[in-house]
């Protein structure tokens, strides 16, 4: 799996490229000032480099995605499980619920997402 990780300040900056994108670049400047409190520079700066390691394009002023969030998500997920508990799906679940119960409804859902990837070791 190729490597997906980003730093704090491009995290920042994709996300709000994820939820406004496409978007020009001018407007995405506009929006980090709002959110992040950043200048023009700076967004360029972290803009460049989101575009070096392939998670946009930026062409005509407009911003697009290439990588999407989800596949950001299953690569960061993926490398918890690994770097913390050894690789133990089961260890990681029974950590992240901790003391909390689970309502039906979620308990329903998560036994359909354990059902639809069963199919033996891969």
């Amino acid at each position: 799996m190729e490597d997906l990780t980003l730093f704090e300040a491009e995290k920042k900056l994709m996300d709000i490229i994820w939820e406004e994108a496409p978007v020009e670049s001018g407007k995405l400047v506009k929006l980090a000032d709002e959110r992040l409190n950043w200048n023009k520079s700076t967004t360029y700066t972290v803009l460049r480099k989101l575009k070096n390691k392939g998670f946009v394009s930026n062409e005509d002023a407009v911003v697009k995605v290439l990588i999407p969030m989800e596949d950001v998500q299953v690569m960061e997920s993926n490398q918890i499980v690994e770097e913390r508990f050894s690789g133990s799906l089961p260890k990681f679940v029974a950590s992240f619920l901790g003391k909390r119960s689970l309502s039906d409804k979620d308990a329903d859902e998560l036994m359909q997402i354990i059902k639809d990837h069963m199919g033996g070791d891969k």
